[in-house]
């Protein structure tokens, strides 16, 4: 793999930035954190987190949530937003885990994405964080500035983290999408970027920059 010298300073740049990253949603085993991700789909991961505090009080294994009551679980769950799509597809995806994998989330991305509700940054984010697995999470965070610096031309979030593949050492997959991703909530917003304060400033020709 051949990595530019300014992929390379952005990479380090941040890392200094942020050196100590992990994934903001709250778990205590894979089926938890697979289940708080469905939900983080159009959600802070802070209202994730004060639903799921709850919801994983009552309802705590693929078995709970495969015959959970759909009107209960939407109920639960409600604050999250999509709440009768977000339920179907964990209710679905409970069943799926207990037919195919013996009620234990498979480490693996391939098996992953059959279940229902499942993408590739779902899955992605299970692997890094729960097995410490290699992957790129692509979220609009890693999206928007992979495009902002110049690291993907691609929109297509499937096309980016292929792109972010080629150009970021596997090691350091998981690291570096929560870099972008602690980056994007502080410094580089969708609105209003805080350019002045940004530490890659001078490594952006992002053509909105402010100055």
């Amino acid at each position: 793999m051949k990595i530019s010298a300014r992929t390379e300073k952005i990479r380090k740049i941040l890392k200094s930035r942020y050196p100590d990253v992990r994934t903001q949603l709250d778990y205590a085993n894979p089926f938890e954190l697979l289940v708080a991700t469905i939900l983080s789909a159009q959600c802070t991961d802070k209202q994730v987190n004060f639903v799921t505090k709850a919801l994983f009080g009552k309802l705590k294994t693929p078995y709970d949530f495969a015959v959970a009551p759909p009107e209960i679980l939407e109920q639960l769950i409600r604050p999250t937003g999509y709440f009768r799509n977000k339920a179907k597809n964990i209710i679905n995806c409970s069943k799926a885990i207990i037919e195919k994998f013996n009620g234990k989330v498979p480490a693996d991305l391939e098996k992953l994405t059959q279940l229902p509700g499942v993408g590739r940054k779902t899955a992605n984010v299970v692997l890094g964080a729960a097995f410490g697995i290699p992957g790129v999470v692509v979220d609009t965070h890693v999206a928007r500035i992979s495009q902002r610096l110049d690291l993907s031309v691609n929109k297509n979030p499937v096309r980016i983290e292929f792109d972010l593949m080629k150009i970021i050492p596997e090691k350091e997959w998981n690291d570096f999408c929560l870099h972008l991703i602690y980056f994007g909530r502080e410094i580089c917003k969708a609105r209003k970027p805080l350019c002045p304060d940004c530490p890659v400033m001078k490594l952006c020709d992002y053509e909105d920059k402010t100055e």
